[in-house]
């Protein structure tokens, strides 16, 4: 399921990719269809399996903040920037690049918690830097081998990444992951909708192939992929999962060179390798981290 799941987002950036091309489709646009789409079916879910969670979210005042930051800075957020960099460049290096996000994680809690990572995870970070500046210059580090804007817009897409796991732990745990999941689809997108020419950026023309490649990215790449993922947790660890969740930038790559023939020098390959690799480090490590500073806690360190 986790497979499945992983594949279907990564697949899902070469699809948005090959509507920005083929059916002239301005990222705003599609985030607000992807958002609003996915929202609106994971909230009917949410509603017929838990209608009180809902309505008891919506009574509690206290919540709307966090609830509206989450949605807009965080799944807006990284749903914009993430579509602005397969615009400005491609599928695989978006994702690749927002697959900085566990390391831009690390970072904070070891800033955070004031407890740095083991020289194998602060090895991983180094490894995932080398390979981004692999993966963006080809090895010349003179100048970059994708446009400028789509590295920025990938490495915020990152950091807004990072924002949107950490920030809404603690909801999540209140309400849990389908109602805030849910209302924040649905917000976010109505606030895209609102700052994009959401009207007119729509596909130059419908087509039955670009109506599927629409359906995709909402309802496969979105909505299918949330619940398969969810429902991995259930007989897999977060931990197993994050690692396995790491076939979603091998699965754009694969389907930006097969179906969009985009191709990468072997020093960028090497470079998303190794960003992909560190990733697998960082989840690996996670659980021994967390262990050895419970072990510490409890006999007074830290």
């Amino acid at each position: 399921m986790v497979l499945f799941s992983a594949t279907f987002w990564g697949v899902s950036g070469t699809a948005a990719q090959k509507l920005f091309v083929v059916g002239h489709v301005h990222p705003g646009w599609l985030v607000s269809i992807r958002m609003l789409g996915s929202g609106v079916l994971l909230l009917l879910g949410s509603v017929m399996r838990q209608p009180s969670t809902n309505l008891q979210l919506l009574k509690r005042p206290a919540s709307w903040g966090p609830l509206l930051a989450f949605a807009i800075i965080g799944l807006l957020g990284v749903q914009y920037t993430y579509f602005e960099a397969i615009h400005t460049g491609n599928a695989a290096m978006a994702t690749l690049l927002q697959y900085m996000g566990p390391s831009f994680i690390a970072v904070y809690v070891a800033l955070t918690t004031r407890r740095w990572p083991s020289p194998i995870g602060f090895a991983a970070l180094l490894f995932a830097l080398g390979g981004t500046l692999l993966l963006v210059t080809g090895g010349h580090l003179a100048h970059l081998a994708v446009p400028a804007t789509a590295v920025v817009w990938g490495l915020l897409s990152a950091l807004f990444l990072a924002f949107y796991t950490i920030y809404p732990v603690s909801l999540i745990r209140q309400w849990g992951s389908l109602p805030v999941v849910g209302w924040g689809m649905v917000i976010g997108g109505l606030v895209a909708a609102g700052l994009t020419r959401f009207p007119d950026g729509g596909p130059s023309r419908w087509t039955p192939s670009i109506l599927g490649l629409v359906l995709f990215v909402v309802l496969i790449g979105t909505l299918l992929a949330f619940f398969l993922y969810l429902a991995s947790l259930t007989r897999l660890s977060p931990t197993e999962a994050s690692i396995a969740g790491s076939a979603e930038p091998i699965s754009a790559v694969f389907a930006a060179t097969l179906w969009l023939h985009v191709r990468f020098t072997l020093l960028q390959i090497i470079g998303g390798m190794a960003i992909v690799v560190a990733v697998i480090v960082v989840a690996w490590l996670r659980p021994f981290e967390e262990a050895s500073s419970a072990s510490a806690a409890s006999s007074g360190g830290g």
